[in-house]
């Protein structure tokens, strides 16, 4: 019988103070009925008080009801137990070390399933009832269990702090505001919340359109990194083919001269053997002349002797000799000669053409900078610190502030000889390289100023302008003055309009090529803005125009 035994069965003859089944049940006079033991001990803790309440309906009674056993519930209890009714709701309706637990409940605490902001405190499913069935108790705010209540309370005045103070950004109770707060910018805490959410929400707004800037930056990351591969792969593949070619144009050449040398090799020695045949030849006829003449020589006979001769005579004198001049060298050496030639000037050709091909391979690059900053806090956030170079400072600028200003003066510095030192034109370079994305400012007094970027290479000796900021191709600058901007780069110069003001930011993108001039006051005005490719490291000059004028570097964190 015991699993015919509902659930809501067991709760209604259970006491909510121990959460045990009911023990010698009394029912106090709200109709609601415990264990006698429990609500005795409830109310003992409430006499000196002199209230004694019902702990789930709060309905409080004066003086201090009488209990009696109810006979008839101890009885149904009684019953119940005998047909299989466990003594005890399940395990998982307790609370455990962390979860809340109901603040009504004695003995063991059963979990709460609510929290009352405006009791404070947490209720389980049992005792909660009160809030959804007593009218008062139907506008308390309930939330989520919370372990938390406690700092709702006023440390001052134990009241639930239900008010904002703006001025001291912090929640008060409403006796706050006649003491510590008096006079002070408040509303209700809710009306405040409700605000903070919207701002919140726009935040998050902002957030998850980041988010989605930065989904869609991956996705263009992961294709280029795709289309570099495939570049790469494709010009792999291509090159071989080309390298490829290039080493069968040469075998094929090879081949060709090697055929020619054969085939001109066999005909001169054609050419040497027939000559050679009719050598033997002449030589025969010679050996056979030469025995003719030795057997008439020694023929002893007059007569036939002065018979033969003329025959013979004759035939000596259609003989002749040849002289054949042997070569010392090789006949083919001067082929040998041009093709090493050959070689020799295609190694020329391939070093100094694979400087250019090595150079472009190097060259391959993705700019990996974000979008360019629009407002000064967002140009604040790449702010660089910049520090001046008094080995790079000209003889007539003094440094001072942790080499943060200059100024020109007239008379000579005591400066020890450098090489890095500018001789004659009154400039200087900061010690700081800038490689990457970074912004500063300048704020200069005086007749004018340039304030430029420059390569370390620059000239330094000399007046020539190969020495001057933004007259060569290795610096930029903007010429202040106090009534107009000029900026200069590699002999051309172009007017930069906007508002003149004694402060000038600038903002560079090493990798992405940009350098940007702005005039800067309450607001940012772009004066100038430069798109190239940075071969080397920047670093950022100054050179003061007049004797007197001076410049800073604004430290801007």
């Amino acid at each position: 019988m015991a699993e015919n035994v509902p659930n809501f069965e067991r709760e209604k003859i259970s006491c909510s103070i121990c959460l045990d089944l009911l023990k010698d049940p009394a029912t106090i006079p709200c109709g609601h009925s415990y264990c006698m033991s429990c609500i005795k001990m409830h109310w003992d803790g409430q006499d000196q008080r002199g209230n004694h309440s019902c702990p789930q309906c709060r309905k409080v009674f004066r003086p201090r009801p009488d209990l009696l056993k109810n006979i008839v519930l101890s009885e149904l209890v009684e019953d119940l137990k005998k047909n299989g009714l466990q003594a005890a709701p399940a395990d998982h309706c307790y609370a455990g070390p962390e979860d809340v637990a109901c603040d009504v409940c004695t003995g063991r605490k059963r979990k709460a399933v609510k929290s009352c902001l405006s009791c404070p405190a947490s209720y389980c499913n049992t005792h909660l009832q009160s809030h959804y069935d007593a009218p008062p108790l139907k506008r308390h705010k309930l939330t989520n269990p919370s372990k938390k209540l406690l700092q709702n309370i006023c440390s001052h005045h134990d009241e639930v702090m239900k008010i904002f103070c703006r001025t001291d950004r912090q929640c008060i109770c409403y006796l706050c505001l006649m003491d510590d707060h008096k006079g002070h910018e408040t509303v209700p805490a809710e009306a405040e919340r409700t605000e903070k959410q919207k701002e919140l929400q726009k935040i998050r707004q902002q957030i998850q359109q980041r988010i989605q800037e930065q989904k869609r930056d991956v996705k263009r990351l992961h294709q280029e990194v795709e289309v570099i591969n495939g570049s790469a792969d494709k010009a792999v593949e291509d090159n071989e083919k080309i390298f490829t070619d290039m080493i069968r144009l040469i075998l094929r050449r090879r081949r060709d001269l090697q055929q020619q040398i054969r085939s001109q090799q066999e005909i001169e020695v054609c050419r040497i053997q027939e000559f050679q045949e009719k050598l033997e030849q002449k030589m025969t006829e010679l050996i056979m002349k030469d025995a003719e003449l030795e057997k008439l020589l020694k023929t002893e006979d007059h007569t036939q002797f002065l018979q033969n001769y003329p025959s013979l005579s004759a035939l000596s004198e259609s003989t002749h000799s040849s002289r054949i001049n042997v070569r010392t060298q090789r006949y083919f050496e001067k082929v040998t000669g041009a093709v090493s030639e050959l070689r020799e000037k295609v190694d020329d050709f391939l070093r100094n053409t694979w400087k250019n091909i090595s150079h472009l391979a190097t060259r391959v690059d993705i700019i990996l900078s974000g979008p360019e900053p629009n407002t000064r806090a967002d140009f604040l956030e790449y702010s660089q610190e910049i520090t001046l170079d008094p080995n790079t400072a000209n003889g007539k600028l003094t440094l001072s502030e942790g080499n943060t200003k200059v100024a020109f003066m007239d008379s000579m510095q005591s400066y020890p000889d450098h090489p890095d030192r500018f001789t004659n034109h009154n400039q200087v370079l900061s010690r700081e390289s800038l490689t990457d994305r970074c912004y500063w400012e300048v704020e200069w007094r005086g007749g004018g100023v340039y304030v430029a970027v420059s390569y370390k290479n620059i000239d330094r000796a000399g007046w020539s302008d190969g020495c001057l900021f933004g007259f060569n191709d290795k610096s930029w600058s903007l010429q202040c003055f106090t009534n107009s901007y000029t900026f200069y780069h590699n002999y051309m110069q172009a007017p930069a309009s906007g508002p003149v003001s004694s402060r000038i930011g600038v903002y560079v993108d090493h990798r992405a090529g940009i350098l940007s001039f702005y005039s800067v006051s309450r607001t940012m005005t772009l004066l100038r803005r430069v798109l190239t490719r940075f071969s080397q490291p920047l670093y950022a000059g100054i050179r003061p125009i007049l004797n007197g004028d001076s410049a800073h570097f604004v430290k801007l964190k």
